[in-house]
């Protein structure tokens, strides 16, 4: 019976036929009848090679490996995109914050001066006499010649420690021979010359050159000689190693008494424009600059803030300089040293502080910036200082200067013995002097040369911060105190202090400073990272899809077919030959003929057909033809045995007619 249509009717001859093809054969594709059709002939048919690696892959294991790889990277699509989508939408720009209130930082106040002359004149009195007695020599100073503020003692004795210490030359014909300004002796220059400055104010006769010779204590042969072009300069510099010779052996607490206290250095304080006294102030000694006072240093947990900017709302102070009282051959300036730094940092007075004038009212307004720099591998830097193997001896937080001191105080104590003076003590050492180490001076000059020339290694090892503060300053100066209020302001001033220096003031021994925010806006600069992970997997996920048409998940399949799986063959190949060279060996041992391996009785595959994926009508083509003589053939068939022999030698009509219809 021919096949009918759901009304009833008979079906076309082509409706026919496509209703036979649809019952004979399974239906695939989109006109799949079940879902699970539909998925097997989407992963058998698609370009995504995840899909497809799900539905021919054998084993549990494989195919849960790919349906997870699958699944991890239609997430990792959907992530992108939404990144990729909401940088679209956004741009990247910087902002200035400004905030009702900043936090105020610390500022530490050193008088140019450490130590009051006038107290120090017995620990100093050797050296004065014979740095007299050079100035006497070389520039033919005299007592009555010169203007002399104060007795220094005696200075015509014979005084000869420091000479033989360190001499001081005035060198001749072309460094070969000196003369000693202490004795008047000739001498001949041996050893190396280092000329340590080009000072445009030269002494006298150009051709006098001073200096000073340092010798190895050990080998008197082996010495230096040190110049300078400026006769002031090599005799402060003369001055200055035998004077931190000197004050190394004194105790701290000793030269705490020696140095300026609060009330000394201190008149009036006014901050926020609510007044302020010592209490604000902490004491922080210095070894060159003595007892140092730092204001807002946050010891006691509080640190001060300010709410308005201007030089009304800042930290004001006037200070007590006392220029009556400064060594005159340690410091030859007059003033103060501030610097502004954060609560947990370092005061480096003498690499970055600021020096103020006496009889002037010094303006310093500031700027606060934030910064911060990526670490590796972006740059360099270090977060804390912890992974830079140098000890930090300052107790502060990490810096830059830290690190460089550190390791050269390091080097100081490893190679001379004995720690710099000017620097902290490491643990167990001690400060350099005469008594205990008289060859300290020499090994400090030759290992400050290394330094300079970058040879100790402090220079590699040492990284700058990753996160700092900083207060950009700009400073400005006006005439303090005006000519109209100079005489009662000194009255005043004198009688508040008239109790503790029993003297008048003059406006040289003062110095009027303000400290304050210009505005309060804080600055933060940062730096970011010009491409993201999103922008570095999209990129190259573009240049696989541009020049290869590949994805992450054909490079995973790469993976599995290139390097596990041929891996594993490569494997299975060395274990049958080993097994095969063993089975032989074993042979000619026992003369017993050899076993037949588990690949030899399970025969072998069509090599075409060990691919995993299914053959197509390609794969299908290349199927190799058996080898002949391996397996028997089926003859051809004997279609003359097909023949149907039939009583009905005639056609009958009615199927004549039916063949031409």
């Amino acid at each position: 019976m021919a096949p009918s249509g759901p009304d009833g009717r008979a079906m076309a001859p082509g409706k026919k036929i496509t209703a036979r093809i649809k019952k004979t054969l399974p239906v695939r594709g989109p006109q799949a009848p079940t879902l699970r059709e539909l998925m097997r002939w989407y992963c058998l048919n698609t370009n995504t090679h995840g899909c497809r690696r799900i539905v021919v892959s054998r084993g549990r294991l494989r195919r849960f490996i790919w349906i997870l790889l699958t699944l991890s990277a239609v997430g990792l699509i959907l992530w992108q995109c939404a990144e990729l989508l909401l940088n679209y939408y956004s741009a990247s720009v910087s902002v200035t914050v400004q905030f009702q209130k900043l936090p105020f930082p610390a500022v530490t106040i050193c008088n140019i001066n450490p130590y009051k002359y006038s107290s120090m004149k017995d620990y100093l009195s050797e050296l004065d006499k014979e740095t007299k007695k050079a100035l006497e020599t070389f520039y033919g100073f005299s007592e009555g010649k010169s203007k002399v503020r104060r007795a220094a003692g005696n200075w015509n004795g014979t005084g000869s420690l420091f000479s033989r210490q360190i001499p001081l030359l005035r060198l001749e014909n072309s460094f070969r021979t000196a003369i000693d300004l202490h004795s008047g002796r000739k001498r001949k220059v041996e050893g190396s010359v280092f000329h340590k400055d080009s000072s445009i104010v030269n002494s006298g006769d150009s051709n006098d050159i001073i200096g000073f010779q340092l010798c190895d204590a050990n080998n008197s042969s082996d010495c230096a000689l040190y110049t300078f072009s400026s006769g002031v300069n090599a005799i402060q510099e003369w001055y200055k190693l035998h004077y931190m010779n000197i004050m190394a052996q004194i105790p701290l607490e000793t030269k705490e008494e020696l140095s300026y206290s609060a009330d000394d250095l201190l008149l009036t304080c006014f901050f926020d424009g609510l007044s302020c006294d010592k209490r604000h102030f902490t004491r922080f000694h210095h070894p060159l600059h003595g007892n140092c006072y730092t204001f807002n240093s946050g010891e006691n947990g509080t640190v001060l803030s300010t709410s308005t900017g201007g030089s009304e709302y800042g930290l004001q102070v006037v200070l007590y300089i006392d220029e009556a009282d400064y060594n005159p051959f340690l410091v030859t300036s007059t003033g103060a040293k501030i610097i502004v730094h954060d609560q947990d940092e370092y005061p480096f007075i003498e690499d970055i502080g600021t020096e103020i004038e006496t009889a002037a009212a010094t303006s310093i307004g500031m700027h606060f910036t934030r910064s911060r720099k990526l670490s590796k591998p972006y740059s360099d830097c270090t977060e804390t200082g912890a992974d830079i193997p140098v000890e930090n001896l300052y107790n502060k937080s990490y810096s830059l200067q830290i690190c460089l001191h550190s390791c050269f105080q390091k080097a100081m104590v490893e190679s001379c013995g004995c720690a710099q003076y000017a620097q902290p003590l490491p643990n167990g050492a001690e400060y350099c002097n005469y008594k205990k180490n008289p060859n300290w001076m020499y090994c400090y000059y030759r290992l400050h040369e290394k330094f300079v020339k970058e040879q100790l290694g402090c220079q590699q090892i040492c990284k700058d911060a990753c996160s700092f503060k900083e207060w950009a300053l700009t400073t400005s100066i006006a005439q303090w105190p005006s000519t109209a209020s100079e005489d009662w302001m000194l009255r005043v001033l004198s009688w508040d202090k008239g109790q503790k220096i029993n003297k008048k003031l003059n406006k040289t021994d003062l110095a009027n400073l303000m400290v304050f925010y210009k505005d309060l806006n804080e600055r933060f600069i940062s730096e970011n990272p010009a491409n993201t992970l999103v922008i570095l997997l999209s990129n190259f996920g573009g240049q696989l899809g541009l020049w290869m048409s590949c994805s992450v998940v054909c490079v995973i399949e790469i993976i599995e077919v290139f390097f596990i799986d041929s891996f594993s063959i490569v494997m299975r190949r060395q274990w049958q030959k080993a097994k095969k060279w063993w089975n032989h060996r074993k042979r000619d041992r026992t003369g017993k003929p050899p076993e037949v391996g588990d690949a030899e009785q399970q025969g072998h595959d069509n090599p075409t057909c060990i691919d995993e994926d299914l053959p197509t009508f390609n794969t299908a083509l290349r199927l190799p033809v058996p080898q002949e003589g391996h397996l028997p053939r089926t003859p051809p068939p004997n279609y003359s045995t097909l023949r149907l022999e039939t009583a009905f030698t005639e056609q009958l009509p009615d199927t004549l007619e039916a063949e031409q219809h």
